[in-house]
């Protein structure tokens, strides 16, 4: 077994980490495997995310789970609203009875510095420039807001989102005790909605997700 992190929300919302060391076989006893996946190593992350839906709710319907037009899975009659990460050799999933959820993880990588012009808002940057003295610091902190907007945009389910235009930092971050960060969001598309992301840096990837 290898779960590397859980944490209960709420009483209806709970998310979990695992980190992927087993082989295929494994997780194909408990997950069936709908979908064609074809390369081997993206099977296993994606058998490995479904396998931790039941572990957070035991009677989660993993037979019954569709893929809407836009990728996102989901349930026909959403008894569990839920949404699913993968990087490297972690996946993650978090499942809520009553809640809209978005889950994102990612590896800490210095190749998010190349791509972080087409997803952050000159507030943004600006938050990241108070941190350029810790280079490390500022890798994870601008990890964290392009693993928020994934949140967001799979809360959000319906693709065709702006990462610079419709999600965006709404004021400051809240560092909580715990380790955890709280980033207030705004998203503006199809609807004007005040979102709270929730954020924590691990060894060696960083977690947020949101529930609404």
């Amino acid at each position: 077994m290898a779960l590397f992190y859980q944490h209960n929300i709420n009483e209806q919302t709970r998310l979990a980490i695992w980190r992927i060391e087993e082989e295929e076989a494994f997780f194909l006893e408990k997950v069936p495997l709908k979908k064609e996946v074809t390369h081997p190593y993206k099977r296993l992350q994606h058998l490995a995310g479904r396998y931790l839906l039941p572990l957070l709710f035991n009677d989660f319907p993993l037979e019954e789970i569709l893929v809407a037009d836009t990728r996102k899975p989901f349930l026909p009659e959403e008894q569990y609203h839920f949404s699913i990460s993968h990087c490297g050799n972690y996946a993650a999933a978090i499942a809520s009875s009553r809640y809209r959820v978005g889950i994102d993880i990612e590896l800490v990588t210095p190749r998010i510095e190349k791509i972080s012009h087409k997803f952050l808002t000159e507030r943004e940057k600006d938050f990241l420039q108070q941190w350029e003295l810790f280079d490390r610091l500022q890798l994870e902190l601008t990890t964290v807001l392009w693993s928020a907007k994934e949140a967001v945009y799979k809360w959000y389910g319906n693709g065709q989102v702006d990462f610079r235009e419709h999600m965006r930092l709404n004021g400051p971050i809240n560092y909580a005790s715990n380790e955890w960060m709280n980033f207030p969001f705004v998203f503006g598309k199809d609807m004007i909605k005040e979102l709270d992301i929730h954020a924590r840096i691990f060894e060696p990837l960083v977690l947020a997700y949101t529930v609404s």
